[in-house]
């Protein structure tokens, strides 16, 4: 069995692991003890439809189909999801999908009220996808009614008007704030609750897949009075080079983005009990990743699609049967090869022109290094990274070269300095 949490827009340094930060992740964390964690794990691109469309097909981002949000997955492409099917397993997935993610025209939005809509094309077995934050909400303003079953959801509890106004009220608070939405209906603990009932049902001799695509720690940085009372006079830190004269707005954010991670924590440990109660602890291989991260506010910037590390990396890590515990790798990898490490432990066929490398041999200990540069591109940039040095390509503007091991904020450009590490890192940047 392979359970798989997927977070949207989550920094790779927000755990309880970071000693700088008051986090309390407790099952995360014992993911990581009783697992292998890669830490310096990349998105193949910092934005939600190409992150996801790359890990869906194992490809890299000038390959997988998918150039931005306004482009939807190609339905005759293959999926890692439908190879599962194929070997005979139960694949299911709740949350936000973001394969038909084509958000040019709000009009078009279309999940199906029970969520069901393409799941057979990707490759599901079973499944519920509903909306992200900003596309449900606009989706419903635009064609006044629901499109997707968390709107469905809010919309049946008389709930849906008040989440769209605080949507369109939050930019005025840093998009921190607490909403209206109960514990039960804020769509974390929903989605969750969709996915511990179909996994309940699953049959104990069949293998299955199970993909739990959590919407949050995505802006706005929504949380229930529950989620803000621990954070409440929390001290934290301020984002990096951010002059902005809202202070309390800058924590206020960073609070609530800690709080949402909290709370993902929480129904990853329910996902885990059940996992338990059902006797699979020792055949299922568990995964926590994010698709990319989130800049909240370092650099004046906030949100993902840029260069920067902390739009760029994410967390990552494996626990399960024959993967190290305890284990720490240090070379770059990227999202996408996940996919190949899914297909080799279900023994089944790699899809087509498939780029990604499996992370099974380095959960077991392999010397070798999964790869010894990751790439990273979207639109008008390509990014090579070693683990250490970073190389940056914008359109129309000099190369960028960064030594994160001295330099994590990323400030002082190296290119001049050191030609030759970037032209091996060029060559990376010029082969995608």
């Amino acid at each position: 069995n392979i359970l798989f949490f997927l977070p949207d827009q989550q920094r790779h340094d927000w755990t309880g692991m970071n000693p700088d930060l008051p986090l309390r992740t407790p099952h995360i964390e014992a993911l990581a003890a009783r697992g292998t964690r890669f830490l310096h794990a990349v998105s193949p691109s910092p934005l939600c439809a190409p992150a996801r469309a790359c890990l869906a097909s194992g490809k890299a981002y000038e390959t997988c189909g998918v150039p931005g949000n306004n482009t939807n997955y190609p339905l005759d492409q293959p999926t890692y999801y439908q190879r599962l099917r194929d070997r005979g397993y139960r694949v299911a997935g709740v949350g936000k999908f973001d394969l038909h993610k084509d958000i040019s025209d709000p009009r078009k939005l279309d999940w199906g009220l029970d969520g069901s809509r393409l799941l057979t094309e990707w490759g599901f077995t079973d499944g519920i996808d509903n909306e992200g934050k900003f596309d449900g909400s606009t989706s419903y303003r635009v064609n006044g009614q629901p499109r997707g079953p968390y709107m469905n959801l809010l919309h049946s509890r008389g709930l849906a008007d008040a989440y769209v106004e605080e949507h369109a009220r939050c930019r005025g608070k840093l998009q921190a704030y607490t909403t209206v939405v109960p514990d039960d209906a804020y769509c974390d603990n929903w989605l969750s609750e969709n996915g511990l009932a179909i996994l309940r049902d699953f049959p104990t001799d069949q293998p299955w897949h199970m993909v739990v695509n959590f919407t949050g720690p995505h802006n706005p940085m929504d949380v229930t009075p529950r989620m803000r009372s621990r954070w409440e006079n929390v001290p934290f830190p301020l984002p990096y080079d951010n002059p902005h004269p809202d202070r309390e707005g800058l924590l206020h954010t960073r609070q609530n983005y800690a709080a949402m991670i909290e709370n993902i924590d929480r129904q990853i440990g329910r996902f885990l009990d059940l996992v338990a109660e059902r006797g699979e602890t020792e055949r299922t291989v568990v995964i926590y990743a994010s698709d990319h991260g989130e800049m909240l506010g370092d650099h004046g910037r906030w949100g993902k699609a840029t260069w920067r590390h902390p739009s760029l990396a994410i967390p990552l890590l494996l626990a399960g049967p024959g993967i190290l515990p305890g284990h720490v790798r240090v070379e770059p990898v990227s999202l996408h090869d996940l996919t190949a490490g899914i297909l080799q432990w279900a023994d089944a066929d790699p899809l087509p022109d498939m780029d990604a490398r499996s992370l099974l041999p380095a959960c077991r200990g392999d010397a070798s290094p999964v790869r010894r540069v990751v790439t990273s591109a979207l639109h008008d940039w390509k990014m090579a990274f070693d683990g250490r040095w970073k190389l940056v390509r914008l359109d129309k503007e000099p190369l960028q070269l960064y030594d994160l091991d001295n330099d994590p904020w990323e400030t002082e450009n190296l290119a001049r300095r050191f030609p030759r590490i970037v032209e091996r890192l060029h060559t990376r940047v010029e082969q995608r």
